[in-house]
Order: C-alpha cells, then structure tokens, then sequence
C-alpha cells in the first residue's frame, strides 16, 4: 500500500470520502454555476447570503486554512490531505471564500512569531475571514529603501501615539486590521524598526483609494495622525520589527508568485487562451496552425516558458513545506512570475489585435475589455511585493552569495 508521508492510501480515500460528503452538504449549489461569476461574488462588498454561509461554513470546519494547527483554528489537515481537499473542491466548482492578506501573508507569520496572546486574539478572525488586513509597508519617500520609513511610534507609557503616512495598501478601504512599520527609535535604521498591529477603525487613520490606470482603485494612500496603539499590539520584539517584516515578505513573494504564474491576479472574466484568441482574430493556416508564424512562435516560447514555471513553483512549494515555509528563492520566482505575466498580458492584447486596445463601447467583447485591463494592472506586478530589480539584488546578494557593489 503506498505510503503519502504518514498517509496511505486507505486513509487518504476514507479523508476524500468525508470531504466530498461534507462539501456537498455545506457548499452553496448557487455558487457552483459560473466559476468566474463566483469569484465576483466572493470578492463583492457587501457579501450575498450564499457566500456569508458558506464562508462561515468553511470557516468553521477550518478548511479555509486546511494545514494550518487546530489549535489556531485551522483545519491540521496532512499535505496529502489538503490536495485531496483542493481536488474535491474543484471537481464540485467550489473556491475558498477565506483569503487576503490574513491567510497569505500575515497568518504564517503570526504563527512563527506571535506571542500566544496575539494569536489567541487575531487567529479567529483570519481563519473565519471576518477579519480583513492590509500591509502598512511602503512610504511615499521609502518605497525601494524601505527601512528609511519615517511613520513614527512615540511610547506613551500604556500606548504608542502613531504619526505619518503609508502608500500602496492594498485594500485598505475594506481593512479591519493593518500590521504597520514603525519607527521607534530615530537613531538607528534597521534596528530602529518595530511591527504594530492597528484597527483601522481607530481615531486618526484615514483613507484614500487611489485610482489606477486600468480603472480601479485597489491600492491607497493610509494617514496616521496621533492614532493611539496599545502597547500589547506590538508584534515581535521592541525595535525588532525589520526581521518580522522580512519574513513576512518572503511569504508575499512566493503568494505573489504563485498568483503570477497561475492567471492575471483580479481576472473575474473568463478569458481565452492566448492561441484560441489569435486563430480567431488572425486566421489558421491549412495545417490548423495560427497563420503569423512570429507570433506562433513566441506564443509557444511563452507557454514553455510559463509551463517550466509552474513546476517550478511546485517543487518550490515542496521544499517550503519540508523545511520551514518560504525561503530568498521566493525572490526568484517573484521575479520570474511578473515578468511571465508582463508577456501573457502583452501577447494576449497583440492576439486580440485591434479590438485588444478597446476601453469601453459596443465594438468590444467583454473579454476584449478585460484583457486591456489586465494589461494594464500587470505593469503594477513587477513593483508590488518589492519590485524586480530589488529581487535582482536579493537574489544576488542572499541566494548567490555576490558581494555588496555598495561596501565596496
């Protein structure tokens, strides 16, 4: 009988029996429908009915977070288990209503650094996805140099008093929560750094959607002015933050990259592929090829390309698994997932042809008009989640082993 690391194949089939027992008693069969308008429904603000209960359904069950430990509410499911989980989930049409930043970037941390009053208090709300974050990162002076953040955390005794501004938080229209670089000691750079963890409903904060090129505002502008912080918020050790956040970010690099690599991230239409797209604006030839034999070329580059990435990143995700979760690779396949994007974006509007440059109006097909916007949200991906050439340095420096250009 083979043997999936602790799990046989009796046990396996007996844990997919239960899953598919449990799924179709609890998932929404409205849902099921359109997959891509299923999306759209679990992204909407407020939340429809079917996707509140099921969402607290899965929640519950733990299955939003399937590895993580029961004890922080996660489902404690094996790796071989929460494949077959996936498996079951996608035969029946069901997506997992539980993400954001909670599960993807702040969650794994939480469990490799929060204090045991931290998580007892924050791991409920991610695990059920009642609890929205955003990421307090980036500063309009301090985007690539990251530690010269100036937000300021004064110690008030029982409090911080927090001043300044960030930029790019996503979602932070929609946030409950924010996990925020501070500054708390001015004499130092790095070491001068702490992590806070701010209601986004506390007196003094403020946001400003900002509106992006392709029409929408995910990214804003968050102002902090004499914004009262507990002192039991602070999340890792006093001036000790820039570690936390740089753990952090390899867990964001390697989300992000998995996005990059799997379709456009935010994409709710349902999309041709890149060559079923060309041979119906561009024609076939008599052996039912795409006709233009330069861009057939660099269609087939591009989805090698692409295919070599994926598995790629599932080996990546391998290894994160045997050891302790993401390492500096995640550097790499950041890098290499926005740049495969950048090429699916660009060859897919170049497939469309002259209809793949359209905004708005009758002439248009709505997947037309949504690969313009792809197109144009995918310039974002090689500066989000620290952009390539900071990659570039990373892997140079971390994964390489290069010497500094700068100490030099």
């Amino acid at each position: 009988m083979a043997d999936f690391g602790g799990d046989t194949e009796a046990s396996l089939g007996a844990f997919r029996a239960e899953a598919r027992a449990w799924l179709d008693a609890n998932f929404p069969k409205a849902l099921a429908k359109d997959p891509m308008a299923q999306l759209a429904k679990l992204q909407a603000k407020p939340e429809s009915p079917e996707v509140k209960a099921w969402r607290h359904a899965l929640g519950a069950k733990g299955w939003g977070a399937p590895t993580w430990p029961k004890e922080v509410g996660g489902g404690g499911l094996s790796r071989a288990e929460a494949k077959v989980l996936a498996e079951e989930m996608a035969a029946i049409g069901a997506r997992n209503p539980i993400g954001g930043m909670g599960i993807s970037f702040f969650g794994p941390t939480l469990l490799e650094y929060g204090s045991e009053a931290l998580k007892k208090q924050h791991f409920p709300g991610i695990v059920n996805g009642d609890v929205w974050w955003c990421q307090g990162y980036s500063e309009p002076g301090s985007g690539s140099d990251l530690a010269s953040l100036q937000t300021f955390a004064e110690d008030k005794g029982d409090h911080f008093l927090v001043n300044g501004s960030k930029i790019w938080t996503s979602g932070a229209q929609n946030a409950d929560m924010c996990y925020c670089l501070v500054r708390t000691d001015k004499a130092k750079k790095h070491e001068g750094i702490s992590f806070l963890l701010i209601e986004m409903k506390t007196p003094g904060v403020e946001v400003r959607p900002i509106l992006l090129i392709n029409g929408v505002s995910p990214f804003c502008e968050t102002f902090f002015t004499d914004v009262k912080v507990p002192k039991d918020q602070l999340f890792g050790p006093l001036n000790g933050g820039w570690t936390v956040a740089k753990r952090l970010m390899q867990f964001e690099r390697d989300s992000i990259a998995g996005s990059l690599g799997s379709g456009n991230i935010g994409q709710t239409v349902a999309m041709p592929t890149i060559p079923e797209a060309a041979k119906a604006a561009l024609g076939v030839d008599e052996d039912g090829r795409l006709s233009d034999p330069d861009l057939r070329r660099r269609i087939t580059d591009h989805l090698m390309e692409n295919r070599a990435f994926q598995q790629t990143m599932k080996r990546a995700a391998d290894d994160a698994r045997a050891s302790n979760g993401p390492s500096n690779t995640a550097a790499i396949m950041k890098y290499a997932g926005a740049k495969i994007a950048h090429e699916r974006n660009e060859l897919m509007i170049e497939a469309f042809g002259l209809e793949g440059l359209g905004w708005d109006g009758a002439g248009f097909s709505e997947q037309q008009l949504a690969a313009v916007r792809s197109w144009l949200r995918s310039k974002a991906n090689s500066i989000e989640g620290g952009t390539s050439e900071i990659n570039l340095n990373i892997v140079a420096k971390r994964v390489l082993g290069l010497p500094d250009p700068q100490k030099n």
